[in-house]
């Protein structure tokens, strides 16, 4: 059994909970950008201590998805996944040993769950997001960029769930109080997603097979859940009821495949 679960998603912090397998199950925490204290809490409103995660998976360097990251490996010995260039734009730390490289397109075996990174363009070192698969069912994880390539789709055919960006609404960045440049690089090429560029994405890989398309990381300034909610409906010809939104400060409950 597959089933994932955001603890939150926006620029206040992002992790996701990905479990396969068991008894026990095999627990990776995708990302880790909130305080040590907080990802405590929100972990055991999911049932679960700090104890239960075997492996962290850090998809690039900015705060809202690295946070406390090394404090959590190093208190509870969990092995670290991320790429190189994620590693050395942090300032290299020292991981004590727990510390192990990603790279685009090299599978990483985990037992009970397989995962293959993938590069995407985002104004960062080596970023990195993912696809996860326990041999019958397959997650995506995509967020934090400005476009997908066609190598991006290729990594999201098949999918059974995806936790998709919406970051923006055009209109609403356009509007916005953001001064120029920062709307230039949220808008960018190597960015963030808007709501219609996700729904492209979602569109591209749609299949009889997907079961959950979560919206995530979206902009508490410019956005809304119900925008991305529509677009990302649109896309897929549903109601926009079928459509999670990732909160910022609850994520969503476990969503199985």
């Amino acid at each position: 059994m597959l089933r994932f679960r955001s603890l939150g998603s926006g620029s206040s912090g992002n992790a996701t909970l990905v479990e396969a397998g068991g008894p026990p199950p095999f627990r990776l925490l995708v990302d880790c950008g909130l305080g040590i204290r907080q990802l405590g809490t929100r972990l055991a409103a999911a049932g679960l201590q700090m104890a239960d995660i075997d492996a962290i998976f850090i998809t690039h360097e900015h705060g809202d998805h690295i946070g406390c990251a090394r404090a959590l490996a190093l208190r509870h010995r969990i092995p670290v996944w991320m790429s190189q260039g994620t590693h050395a734009a942090t300032g290299a730390p020292d991981y004590d040993g727990l510390l192990r490289l990603a790279a685009d397109g090299e599978a990483i075996d985990l037992g009970s769950l397989q995962l293959t990174p993938f590069a995407v363009p985002h104004d960062v070192r080596e970023p990195l997001q993912l696809s996860c698969t326990d041999g019958a069912a397959k997650l995506g994880l995509l967020t934090d960029l400005g476009h997908a390539t066609p190598a991006v789709l290729a990594r999201l055919q098949g999918c059974g769930a995806l936790l998709l960006e919406a970051n923006h609404d055009t209109e609403l960045l356009a509007q916005s109080a953001y001064p120029a440049f920062l709307k230039r690089r949220v808008g960018g090429d190597h960015g963030h997603l808007s709501n219609q560029a996700a729904a492209a994405i979602a569109r591209a890989v749609v299949h009889g097979g997907l079961k959950h398309l979560v919206a995530a990381h979206l902009s508490e300034r410019n956005n809304r859940p119900e925008l991305a909610r529509q677009a990302l409906a649109e896309a897929l010809g549903c109601s926009p009821g079928d459509i999670a939104v990732a909160d910022p400060r609850s994520g969503t409950g476990w969503l199985h495949l």
